[in-house]
């Protein structure tokens, strides 16, 4: 027999994550890795990656996209669904903690933070602008202490006297770290003073005015840091609840989103091979002049977007 199954990528600016689950939302395969500043190339490799890992007669009968690169990366694998990374981080959270009150998640440039309430998205807030508190912040800084950032929270954990850095914003928390080296902290106090850090300018900015009640759900790449976890347990007095797969929330929501417009034919991995190209384009259709963005499969234009109005027009037909 068969087995059903469903596919959901969430494609970032730092790291793209991708899952195949079956019809009980468990996760049959799964892959993380770098977007390298290449969504189609990344798209490709995760693709081929999890085509790789399944075993046995299946079918993937939908698809869903998220991230910020999901239209493109729709588009690229003819998706069901695309959604945004709210709905998506929410509803895959909600599949393994259905009484989860606030999402708390960190990536590598950006964060955000999510109230439930009754099941359903009740709020929420996004970060973008202030590399403070992310995983490249953390990623660099860690670089200039000399420590493996898979190593930083276990290291941050054998802190006895965390130093206190400023937090506002990348610069001033820079600056303060090398302040504090040359002061004498040790490598230990420093990578808390960190993790304290970052957690201190997600609360002030992501989260201001928030109220976070539990259950808490953390994820996001920046979840796997045992410091930054311990940081937030202190500052909030509350419980943390980080899922072994956090990293791969996004991904499973656009898989369980895409699941409601199921496709006519099933997937076949192998259209992440074609060749595929995007072109931009101004248009010419009003006096606005958008710049198009044109994504073109074997010469075919697939899809255009970037437009203002509904008669945008891409080239070819002015």
């Amino acid at each position: 027999m068969t087995m059903q199954a469903t596919l959901g990528v969430d494609i970032g600016s730092v790291s793209t994550k991708a899952v195949v689950l079956d019809g009980e939302n468990r996760i049959l395969a799964a892959e993380y890795l770098w977007t390298q500043g290449d969504p189609l190339a990344a798209t490709r490799r995760i693709v081929d990656s999890l085509q790789k890992q399944l075993k046995g007669p299946l079918s993937v009968v939908s698809v869903g996209t998220t991230g910020s690169a999901r239209r493109l990366v729709g588009s690229m694998l003819g998706a069901d669904a695309v959604k945004n990374e709210i709905t998506a981080h929410a509803v895959g959270t909600l599949s393994r903690y259905p009484d989860v009150r606030t999402i708390l998640e960190i990536g590598g440039q950006d964060s955000k933070i999510i109230l439930i309430d009754g099941g359903v998205v009740a709020d929420y807030a996004m970060n973008s602008l202030c590399a403070a508190g992310t995983g490249a912040f953390l990623s660099s800084q860690a670089k200039r202490l000399g420590i493996a950032v898979e190593q930083f929270g276990d290291i941050a954990l054998r802190a006895k006297h965390p130093a206190k850095i400023a937090a506002r914003c990348t610069v001033f928390a820079e600056s303060d770290l090398v302040h504090k080296a040359q002061a004498g902290h040790n490598k230990e106090d420093l990578a808390a003073g960190l993790c304290r850090a970052v957690v201190s300018n997600y609360l002030n900015n992501v989260g201001k005015g928030k109220r976070i009640q539990g259950p808490i759900v953390f994820q996001g790449g920046v979840s796997k840091n045992r410091g930054v976890v311990r940081a937030f347990e202190a500052e909030l007095a509350s419980e943390i609840h980080v899922d072994a797969d956090s990293h791969l929330m996004g991904a499973v929501g656009a898989a369980i989103l895409s699941k409601s417009a199921r496709r006519e034919k099933p997937f076949d991995f192998s259209v992440a091979q074609l060749l595929y190209e995007t072109k931009v384009h101004e248009c010419a259709g009003c006096a606005n002049n958008c710049e198009l963005m044109e994504f073109y499969r074997d010469g075919a234009l697939l899809d255009c977007w970037g437009g203002r109005c509904e008669g945008m027009k891409p080239a070819g037909q002015e």
